[in-house]
């Protein structure tokens, strides 16, 4: 085994593989861009080596910089995590050319398999079924848009060189195929530095399920079992469980054999997972495509840990340090459901457009592992309270994964996980995820990656936190502030006690640009009413610890939790959430968003204007592209009107609510 690697990566996967890496006594080194100087992933390894700006082409994708690191202080292998460099043969060759060891596969399997075009040429003369579609090298526009044609519509253009959802569009009509393609390039290029595509027919309700694969240097491969994840928005998965509801035995050695055999086709070692794209027949069985094969450990990793027991990073670090795989196929077993949730920094009703920002309240459910577990909440996380989620990096905060004894108790387990997941500061999908667990489709699992648009009537007009349970937080948080200010000077008391009568009490709450009237009234003999407008209810609150209250509202009775950031609070309730501000009642409201004002969602760079200045645009029409968080982002026209000026060139960096461009209204 090795005394010491670096890891050349950062956030929640660094923190994973440290963990592993200090169990087995192998000390660790970090590498950090500007952005990360004071990250979790930097505290949680023995070492750290700062490798450049932000931006990770600056960064995180400076090989030779981490090289010099990992030379630098003495480590004997590189762990190169997922996304980044993980993929990456030139990178590969250049450690053993190093005398680094890579943990992951040979150069040559990353090249045979990395290409999506490359691996199905590979995978059809094998004789594995491939999707139809256009897997060539000629990427010439005129000619990807006959093959277009000649595959049918709905096609998918896919990133050659990519995964995670990123330069990948589906394209209904001919008319829309040069747009989609050229956004798809540019994706590619910026995330990949390759903006070769494939073209595809569009499988109607596609399942997504992978196989885990793993291959030592000894001639032996096996399949860790298969994983679900078909829950995707916008390409990317949302919910991965294991195993795949309604895979049959027979099902599952079939496309385990496959899978195996394309690994050994390649001459693979270690990690690494052969990806289907799955359709049901009319019998009920599944048809399943060869799509890709990540040469790498995924994301999704925990949920194939969980049924089996296994830790997946000791095999990498076992394997890569010569010794053979820890278990034979048959040796092999699985026990249970385990079920992942990604944790993200995003706006689920914006678009999912991602957030930035500070985690000012980042409190996990209360019996929580951060490693292997069978019967208590995993959290896989790559930040603590306090940290900044930065524009530079993908959005994901953290991974939630639970397991249980069949699917309907690991689905039960999940939402109750969630329920206890209390994030504030930014944007989170926390409250999406329990919507979309809840859901009949996901329930019965009746899964594919269309789930979540198919559902969207369910998932986007839900009714939030009851407006009284979120006014009876805040009041019990008012009332544990004042009474943990109090003395025994009578004088002092804030309690609202007269010698005569009642006194009531104030507090205006504003949700979302909503004035709510709600106040508080304390009878001469100290009992409580809370009305919220016309209505009342008793009222009663204890605390239980600083941001945790008891509360009783007329025969209701809950245990909120109730954080401040300054006049902003949120309210967490076993049913949701709901955040709001507290507001004078005497201040005036202020102004409006002035009228055509086109402003950056969030920080990133300008990739392109669609208009110029004295266009007619309509509602609706694409103005300008925007990248952030490897992501491009359409601005849209809110209204009929004019462009009267654009503030900004292409490929300069904008802050979050920058002004893009004006827009004057038509008349």
């Amino acid at each position: 085994m090795f005394n010491k690697i670096l890891i050349a990566n950062r956030g929640e996967i660094a923190c994973r593989v440290a963990a592993t890496a200090r169990r087995l006594g192998v000390r660790t080194v970090a590498v950090y861009s500007d952005a990360d100087a004071n990250a979790r992933h930097v505290r949680a390894c023995d070492e750290s080596v700062r490798i450049g700006a932000p931006p990770p082409r600056e960064s995180y994708l400076r090989w030779e910089r981490i090289l010099d690191a990992a030379k630098a202080t003495g480590a004997q292998a590189v762990h190169p995590g997922y996304g980044f460099l993980s993929e990456n043969e030139a990178f590969a060759a250049a450690c053993a050319k190093a005398g680094l060891v890579f943990i992951g596969p040979p150069a040559s399997a990353i090249a045979a398999m990395g290409s999506k075009a490359a691996a199905k040429a590979l995978m059809d003369r094998a004789g594995v079924p491939l999707v139809p579609g256009y897997h060539g090298q000629d990427n010439e526009p005129a000619l990807l848009a006959r093959e277009a044609e000649r595959i049918g519509y709905p096609v998918l253009i896919k990133a050659s060189a990519g995964g995670g959802g990123k330069g990948m569009r589906r394209v209904e009509r001919a008319e829309d195929f040069a747009a989609a393609l050229a956004s798809c390039q540019r994706e590619a290029k910026a995330s990949f530095g390759d903006d070769h595509v494939l073209v595809e027919r569009y499988v109607t309700r596609p399942r997504h399920i992978e196989i885990q694969v793993f291959a030592d240097t000894l001639g032996h491969c096996v399949y860790l079992f298969e994983r679900d994840c078909s829950v995707q928005r916008r390409h990317q998965k949302v919910l991965e469980e294991a195993p795949a509801p309604g895979m049959s035995e027979a099902r599952r050695r079939q496309m385990g054999e496959a899978a195996v055999a394309a690994a050994r086709a390649v001459g693979y070692v270690g990690a690494g997972t052969v990806e289907f794209v799955a359709e049901e027949l009319d019998d009920g069985d599944i048809r399943a495509y060869f799509m890709e094969m990540n040469t790498r450990l995924q994301v999704e990793h925990p949920v194939t840990e969980a049924i089996t027991g296994l830790d997946l990073v000791e095999w990498q670090l076992r394997v890569a340090a010569g010794q053979p795989l820890p278990l034979t196929q048959q040796q092999l077993t699985m026990r249970g459901h385990a079920i992942e949730a990604r944790i993200c920094a995003e706006n689920p009703e914006g678009g999912f457009l991602p957030a930035t920002g500070k985690l000012k309240v980042a409190r996990w459910p209360a019996h929580v592992s951060f490693e292997r577990s069978e019967d208590t909440p995993r959290v896989d996380g790559g930040f603590d309270e306090g940290d900044a989620i930065s524009p530079h990096y993908d959005s994901m905060i953290a991974k939630l994964i639970v397991w249980g004894e069949n699917r309907q108790q690991a689905l039960a387990r999940l939402d109750a996980a969630l329920a206890h997941t209390h994030i504030v500061g930014l944007a989170t999908n926390v409250a999406f995820l329990r919507r979309v667990v809840a859901t009949d489709a996901f329930s019965r699992a009746e899964l594919d990656t269309a789930l979540i648009e198919r559902e969207r009537a369910a998932l986007f007009a839900f009714a939030p936190l009851a407006l009284e349970c979120a006014a009876a937080g805040v009041v019990a948080r008012e009332l544990a502030n004042e009474a943990s200010l109090q003395d025994d000077d009578p004088w002092s008391r804030r309690d609202g006690w007269r010698l005569f009568g009642g006194a009531t009490r104030r507090f205006d709450l504003d949700i979302g640009g909503e004035r709510h009237a709600v106040s508080l009234h304390r009878a001469h003999d100290g009992a409580l009413t809370l009305a919220v407008g016309s209505r009342r209810w008793p009222f009663s609150a204890t605390a239980l610890g600083h941001d945790r209250h008891d509360v009783t509202l007329g025969d209701a009775r809950w245990t909120l939790a109730v954080y401040a950031d300054g006049e902003r609070m949120t309210v967490f309730a076993p049913q949701g959430s709901l955040a709001l501000q507290q507001v004078d009642a005497l201040a005036h409201a202020g102004e409006g968003i002035a009228a055509g004002r086109l402003t950056a969602p969030m920080p990133g760079k300008m990739v392109a204007f669609l208009v110029s200045a004295g266009d007619a645009v309509k509602a609706g029409q694409p103005l300008a592209v925007m990248e952030a968080m490897k992501m491009e982002h359409t601005i849209a026209a809110p209204r009929d009107g004019t462009v009267a000026e654009l503030l900004y060139g292409v490929g300069d960096q904008v802050a979050e609510g920058a002004e893009l461009l004006r827009v004057e209204p038509l008349g």
